[in-house]
């Protein structure tokens, strides 16, 4: 087995195969599957994942690989098998589904230098660039304003040429540990034998004489208030030794967490988790539906469930959104578990992210609790995988690898043949769909463990507010509320629902709106610096005094952001305190935690903020929670923007009275009637999902049908609108009559960062073949996607549809 099947760190479809490589006898004996090495890939090097090996190979004179990165592989065979999979589903390539199972620091870094071979002049832009040098950094190419055509001409008429540097960040983190070279007696001699004046010496040696085991260095100069170079003293005479060692970043202070024991089950809790305990004890995979109201005590079935897999030394993924990976929850598993658990999601630094992967790949912990991606984690003897709030958008990666988390779980479960469960207060309607057609089993938690009832919802239509003369965002119920519960010492939860609303800033003479040079969309206003800024390229301006059409100075900003709740929230009830979260405020590392801990401590009595403090969240004095838009998601075009109010509007909603203090909701709504906020206010999900299954089925949307986005972009318009009507027409000649194309229609937003955009949707519910065709289409235009910049974004299960 001496030749290596090698996939090449190259995204682009006409590599997307394996490439054999000998493997020469240096590393013959450590080369196994999942292994990252540097192959020669024409003139470079490049990072590539082994994924297979052979005695014999098709080709002569194969090329040896140059380098091998990892020890022990950092893919395991079932992970490799799985990124094939995923690969085929999300119709993307191989190697970007392998990238995606790996924690940033091991995606080998390139660096990429352009060359400079010939002596002649070259063209003005290029020999502007180079001032005189023989190598640039690629990134004064990507600063200027020279076009890839332009360096590609360059490189064929062998003027430069571009070198790749490959250079691994793997970090790790070490410390230096100093421990007594000699034993306690020798070291009370060489004490003896000190001058008098060596006092900080003399303090070191009683420090080692006392407790002979290795310390930290900076621990040690920090207790005994010395320097380094009193201790180098002792070094130097070879009293002590210094050795570095290896350490873990630990994101989280595992000193501080009080270990629980398992609670006591309602009956409720006892029939959802029984049967799921015995599929864990029979070994078998089914997928069920646990569908409880907020605060009924979903996450102790799921601790519980754990229990069962670690007494049977087994391991267990936990998926939990972004959003609500707060330390609570962090804390609750880290309580139980101890450091059995490992957590991976945004908010660490890289370093902590790699440290807590390793810890998983060396089997030193049996849970891991994380966002989407660790559904990736390298176990390898999975009992069980949760995921909560499954109903949560953010289970869906956006950009390639396309997948969705719960289809992963899913296919990862299967092959452990353990059970998956699914946790929501609002499942979607495709999984709520499954479970009542038997494909997913349904558990039910209709009570909260405290026996309390779920806290009553009011709904405000502010359109009567303005009749009545209230111009402010606050109803005079919610005023009135807000008042009573700060004189009471309670606290309150606002959530401004502000997706698809944003402070736009528009001429009230002649209703002029500042959009993005750019994009096709306004610009948004920041108060803090005056500025104007696109949410989608990062276009900047400063906010002008006059409006650039009319030159009127009656130019105002609109919409409701969160700095201007909190200034008109303290205008009007002075003795209010706010703790606004949203975006802005939560941009450091660890402000998110700073700012929940200061409203447990009671610093402020309103907690203010965006879609990221309506779940997962429990406090216990919280008694009032206002929703100041109800509606502003209602009027997106997205079919399941209804659902999206429903889930929201109940999540919230459950962050009320989960204690001993009743609790109580005040929706301000412009559109009362919807049957999405009256029957959220209702806590009514059955009824709910009739009615929207209704309108899905008349209107022929999932779980109806199976969806398929298409997206177009490019430059130059006219060539996306034809590009993609030629897409519709190749189609429309294979998929079956009973299916949907519908387009070419320009997408909401129609241009983004310079490239205009158009997209076709496939409504289809039974197409077996539709990835052959669609792949068939993206070979027939892969030259232009190569040389002419025109991408085409396939997404086989559309969740954004702006």
């Amino acid at each position: 087995m001496n030749i290596a099947k090698v996939i090449v760190d190259v995204p682009v479809s006409s590599i997307n195969q394996t490439f054999d490589y000998q493997i020469p006898e240096r590393f013959q004996d450590i080369l196994t599957n999942g292994m990252r090495v540097i192959v020669p890939f024409g003139p470079r090097k490049l990072m590539g994942f082994v994924v297979g090996k052979a005695t014999e190979s098709s080709f002569d004179n194969l090329k040896e690989i140059s380098d091998v990165l990892d020890l022990t592989p950092a893919l395991t065979n079932e992970l490799l098998d799985l990124g094939k999979w995923v690969a085929n589903q999300t119709m993307s390539l191989y190697i970007t589904a392998l990238q995606a199972m790996l924690p940033q620091v091991l995606k080998a870094q390139y660096k990429k230098e352009i060359k400079r071979i010939t002596d002649e002049a070259l063209p003005d832009p290029l020999e502007n660039l180079f001032a005189g040098r023989d190598v640039i950094a690629f990134e004064e190419l990507e600063a200027s304003t020279i076009r890839y055509p332009q360096l590609q001409k360059a490189v064929q008429d062998g003027e430069i040429s571009i070198e790749y540097l490959v250079k691994s960040k793997i970090t790790k983190k070490y410390v230096t540990m100093i421990a007594p070279a000699r034993e306690s007696y020798l070291l009370e001699e060489a004490k003896q034998d000190l001058s008098t004046s060596a006092k900080k010496q003399r303090q070191i040696l009683i420090y080692f004489i006392e407790s002979p085991e290795a310390i930290e260095k900076q621990l040690l100069l920090k207790k005994l208030n010395t320097t380094s170079s009193t201790l180098k003293a002792l070094l130097d005479k070879s009293l002590l030794g210094s050795y570095r060692t290896e350490v873990y970043r630990n994101p989280y202070d595992d000193d501080t967490i009080t270990r629980t024991t398992a609670l006591e089950l309602t009956e409720e809790q006892q029939l959802a988790v029984q049967p799921i305990q015995e599929k864990i004890a029979s070994g078998e995979h089914d997928v069920f539906l646990l569908h409880g109201v907020t605060g009924s005590g979903k996450t102790e079935v799921y601790l519980q469930a754990i229990q069962e897999v670690i007494y049977k030394g087994k391991e267990a993924i936990v998926l939990v959104p972004e959003i609500s990976l707060t330390p609570q929850m962090v804390k609750r598993f880290k309580e139980r578990f101890g450091t059995n658990v490992a957590v991976m999601h945004s908010a660490l630094s890289a370093g902590e992210k790699y440290d807590e992967w390793r810890r998983i790949q060396r089997k030193e912990v049996q849970v891991v609790v994380g966002a989407r991606s660790a559904i990736y984690a390298p176990f390898e003897n999975i009992g069980i995988i949760i995921i909560d709030e499954e109903h949560e958008t953010t289970y869906k990666q956006e950009d390639q690898p396309r997948y969705h988390a719960r289809d992963v779980a899913i296919y990862r479960a299967e092959t452990h043949q353990c059970p998956v469960i699914l946790g929501s207060a609002t499942p979607t309607l495709e999984s709520f769909a499954r479970a009542q057609k038997g494909v997913y089993k349904l558990g039910t938690l209709s009570k909260r463990t405290n026996e309390k009832d779920m806290p009553e919802v009011n709904i405000v239509d502010m359109r009567e507010e303005l009749h009545a003369g209230n111009r402010s965002m606050f109803s005079r119920s919610l005023k009135e509320k807000i008042e009573e519960r700060i004189q009471k010492g309670e606290q309150i939860v606002l959530l401004l629902n502000r997706r698809g609303h944003s402070t736009f800033v528009m001429c009230r003479d002649c209703g002029h709106v500042k959009e993005c040079p750019h994009c096709d969309i306004a610009l948004t206003f920041h108060k803090n610096n005056n500025q104007l800024k696109c949410h989608y390229c990062s276009h900047e301006e400063v906010m002008p005094r006059n409006c650039p059409e009319c030159e009127s100075d009656l130019i105002r900003y609109f919409g409701t952001g969160t700095q201007k709740v909190e200034e008109s929230l303290t205008k009007l009830i002075p003795e209010a305190s706010v703790i606004r979260m949203d975006v802005d405020t939560t941009r450091r590392k660890g402000s998110h935690e700073k700012l929940l801990n200061q409203f447990v401590n009671k610093e402020a009595n309103i907690l203010l903020g965006t879609q990221m403090i309506a779940k997962g969240l429990d406090f216990e004095n919280v008694t009032l929670v206002g929703v100041l838009t109800a509606d502003s998601m209602l009027h997106l075009p997205d079919f399941r923007s209804s659902e999206k109010t429903f889930q929201l509007l109940t999540q919230v909603s459950g962050r009320a009275g989960r204690h001993e203090l009743t609790g109580e909701v005040i929706v301000q709504t412009y559109t009362p009637d919807h049957y999405s906020i009256e029957l959220a206010s209702n806590y009514d999900f059955t009824q709910f999902y009739k009615k929207e299954m209704g309108m899905r089925k008349t209107f022929q949307y999932p779980p109806y049908v199976f969806l398929v986005l298409l997206t177009v972009t490019h430059q130059n318009k006219v060539k996306v609108a034809q590009v993609t009507q030629r897409i519709v027409q190749l189609l429309l000649k294979s998929v079956k009559d009973e299916t949907t194309v519908l387009g070419p229609t320009p997408s909401s937003i129609p241009r983004m960062k310079d490239r205009y955009r158009y997209q076709c949707m496939i409504k289809y519910r039974n197409e077996p073949q539709l990835r052959d065709y669609i792949n068939k289409i993206l070979d027939q235009y892969a030259e232009e996607m190569r040389k002419e910049d025109l991408v085409i974004k396939v997404d086989m299960q559309p969740y954004h549809l702006m």
